[in-house]
């Protein structure tokens, strides 16, 4: 596979990340979609084992998510500027500290959203915890499941 279709499956998996904070845009799929790509343009046994396991994850995900309350982010509050912050904190956290960070930088930039929009501690934490328990979650859960298989990809891309 060339650098160019590399380049477009990696804009495709980005759009997918982009595309999970945003309702209505299935971005779980669009990642799906890009790593079947890859696997079907350069049909390797590294390239079937992510997409493999991209398909177990994605499903484990869905599993989780329908466990978890329904989504309800328009009622809590949740803004688009709020998506975005809680995206680049998750995307940053799962760079600066590998995989594990995601969560706390998901929660810091909804927290920092929050603090930057009603300026106090205490009611930022509290937007905090109303988000989480109406659907933040369930947000995460997904992003979380799209970086691992964004991670994976990268992985296999640059040492498979």
């Amino acid at each position: 596979m060339g650098v160019w279709e590399l380049l477009l499956v990696g804009l495709v998996i980005l759009l997918g990340l982009c595309g999970v904070l945003v309702p209505g845009v299935p971005g779980s799929w669009l990642v799906w979609a890009g790593v079947l790509w890859w696997a079907l343009k350069d049909p390797q046994p590294v390239a079937w084992s992510v997409l493999v396991g991209a398909t177990v994850a994605l499903f484990l995900a869905q599993v989780v998510r329908w466990a978890l309350p329904p989504r309800r982010l328009r009622g809590s509050g949740a803004t688009p500027r709020m998506a975005v912050y809680a995206g680049v904190g998750a995307l940053l956290g799962f760079v600066l500290v590998p995989v594990l960070g995601a969560v706390p930088g998901f929660v810091g930039g909804v927290y920092l959203s929050e603090r930057l929009r009603l300026g106090r501690h205490g009611e930022a934490r509290a937007a905090l915890r109303t988000v989480m328990r109406a659907g933040g979650t369930s947000v995460l859960t997904e992003l979380f499941t799209c970086l691992l298989i964004a991670g994976a990809w990268v992985g296999a891309v640059l040492w498979g």
